[in-house]
C-alpha cells in the first residue's frame, strides 16, 4: 500500500541518487552533453563507465524489468519516483542504464526472446555494452501499423526484409535494430507483422540519412531515414510469433510512457523553479519583483497546481499496473501521455516568457525545453490518438438514455421519488 509516503529504505536510495545526479552527472551534461549520442565510443566513455559502477554498487542500474524477467523487481510505482529523477538530466538515463529506447527493446526480448536471443542481444543491452533501435514507423503511415508497407518475405528457414523505414531513433549508434514488417498482408490488421531482431551490420542495410529535429543541424540528428535492400536474415531472427509483432509492440510502451511522463515532471519542475527565481529576482518600475503582480502570481499557482495533478496521476498509474497490469491501466496509462504533452507546452512556455529575451536564448536550458514542446505530442504516437482512445473505453461504460429524456431529467425524477414515498406535493 502507498500513503504518500515512500519506505525509509528506498528513500535512501532515492536521496543517493539525488546527490549522485546533482554532483557528478548534471555537471557532466554542460560539459559532454553534445556527446550524449556517440555511443560506446569517444572521449566520454572514460568517464561514464566508473558513473555506471558506482549506480550498480547501489542496486539501480537498469532497473526497470520486472523480477519475472531478472530485473530488481522495484515495481512501476518506484520506477515513477526513480525516474522523476533521472528526468533531470539526458545523460543520468545513460549511466543508470535506463535510456530509451533501449529500456523497452530490453522489455519485450525478456519477454519474447527465444533464450539464444536473449544471451545475444538482452545480456549486452542490459550490462551497457551494446545499444539497440526500433525500426516501426514509415514515411507515408507514421505510427499507424495499418498502413506500413515495408514487409518481410520468407525465404527457405529464414526471411528477406525488404522496404524503408523512417525515424528510427538511435539507428546510427545501435548494435542491432528491432524491425516491424508486413509478413502477412492479408490478414487482420493486428495479424498482418511480426517483429525481427537484425544485427546493424547485416548486409543490405542502408542508412539513407540521419534525420534533425528542432535545434540541431541538417544531418546531425539521430533519427535515421533507413532502407531495407532484401536484408536476408535467419529463422531464428523472429522475435515472438508470426503475426505477433502488435501486441509486442504495445507490451513495449506502456511502462515507458510511465517513466518518460515521470521524466517530464523533471522537466518542467526545472522550468517552474526558473519561473519562481525569475519572479523574484527581476525587478519592474518601482523596485518591486515581478512576483509582486497579481497575473504572475496567477502564472505561478496555474503552473503548481498542473505540476501537481500530473504528477499524482502519474503515480496513481504506476500504482494501479504494480496492482493489476499495464494492460488494465491501458486508459490511465493514455491519459498521462496526453497531459504530459499539455503540462510540458504550459509551463515551459510560461516560465520562458517570464525570461522574456533571455528566455528565448541558448543561455538558459529553457529554449532547448521549448524545442522539445511539440514532439511531446506526436512521439509514442500524437495526442489525438490517445484521445480516441481513452474515450471510447471511457464511453464503454455508459449507455445512451432509454428515453428522449436524459436520465437526470429532473421533472420525471421528482414524479418518482414521490411516487416512491407516496407523499403530497409540496406547496
Amino acid at each position: 500500500m502507498w500513503d504518500f509516503s515512500t519506505d525509509p529504505e528506498f528513500q535512501q536510495k532515492l536521496d543517493w541518487m539525488d546527490a549522485f545526479i546533482r554532483d557528478e552527472v548534471e555537471p557532466l551534461e554542460l560539459v559532454w552533453g553534445g556527446k550524449v549520442h556517440q555511443g560506446l565510443k569517444g572521449d566520454l566513455r572514460p568517464i561514464i563507465e566508473p558513473l555506471k559502477d558506482k549506480v550498480k554498487e547501489q542496486g539501480l542500474w537498469a532497473c526497470h524489468l520486472g523480477a519475472e524477467l531478472g530485473g530488481q523487481g522495484y515495481g512501476q510505482l518506484k520506477l515513477a519516483l526513480m525516474n522523476e529523477l533521472i528526468g533531470r538530466s539526458h545523460l543520468a538515463s545513460f549511466v543508470f542504464g535506463c535510456q530509451a529506447p533501449d529500456t523497452g527493446n530490453a522489455e519485450i526480448i525478456a519477454m519474447f526472446g527465444t533464450e539464444d536471443q536473449k544471451k545475444r542481444y538482452l545480456e549486452p543491452l542490459l550490462d551497457g555494452r551494446c545499444f539497440s533501435a526500433f525500426s516501426m514507423t514509415e514515411q507515408t503511415g507514421g505510427a499507424d501499423p495499418r498502413t506500413f508497407k515495408c514487409a518481410a518475405f520468407p525465404d527457405g528457414d529464414g526471411w528477406i526484409i525488404r522496404g524503408e523505414k523512417y525515424f528510427t531513433s538511435n539507428a546510427d549508434i545501435a548494435d542491432f535494430l528491432i524491425v516491424m514488417a508486413v509478413t502477412d498482408p492479408d490478414a487482420d490488421p493486428r495479424r498482418r507483422m511480426s517483429m525481427f531482431l537484425v544485427p546493424t551490420d547485416t548486409p543490405g542495410i542502408e542508412i539513407l540519412r540521419n534525420v534533425a529535429t528542432m535545434g540541431e543541424r541538417s544531418g546531425q540528428g539521430h533519427h535515421a531515414h533507413i532502407r531495407y535492400n532484401d536484408v536476408k536474415v535467419g529463422g531464428d531472427a523472429l522475435l515472438g510469433e508470426r503475426g505477433g509483432a502488435f501486441a509486442v509492440s504495445q507490451a513495449r510502451l506502456g511502462g515507458g510512457r510511465i517513466h518518460h511522463a515521470m521524466r517530464t515532471v523533471a522537466a518542467v519542475n526545472l522550468a517552474f523553479d526558473m519561473m519562481c527565481e525569475r519572479a523574484l529576482s527581476r525587478e519592474v518600475y518601482g523596485g518591486r519583483p515581478l512576483a509582486s503582480k497579481q497575473l504572475v502570481q496567477a502564472t505561478i499557482a496555474d503552473c503548481h497546481i498542473q505540476i501537481q495533478q500530473f504528477r499524482l496521476m502519474i503515480l496513481h498509474t504506476a500504482w494501479l499496473i504494480d496492482q493489476s497490469s499495464t494492460k488494465d491501466a491501458r486508459t490511465q496509462i493514455a491519459m498521462c501521455k496526453v497531459a504530459a504533452a499539455r503540462v510540458f507546452h504550459d509551463v515551459v512556455y510560461k516560465a520562458m516568457h517570464l525570461h522574456g529575451a533571455l528566455g528565448v536564448s541558448s543561455d538558459t536550458p529553457l529554449a532547448r525545453l521549448w524545442q522539445q514542446a511539440p514532439l511531446m505530442g506526436i512521439m509514442d504516437g500524437p495526442t489525438e490518438v490517445h484521445q480516441s482512445s481513452i474515450a471510447r473505453r471511457l464511453l464503454a461504460d455508459h449507455e445512451p438514455s432509454p428515453t428522449e429524456w436524459p436520465t437526470q431529467y429532473l421533472p420525471h425524477r421528482r414524479e418518482a421519488a414521490r411516487a416512491k414515498y407516496a407523499g403530497p406535493a409540496p406547496t
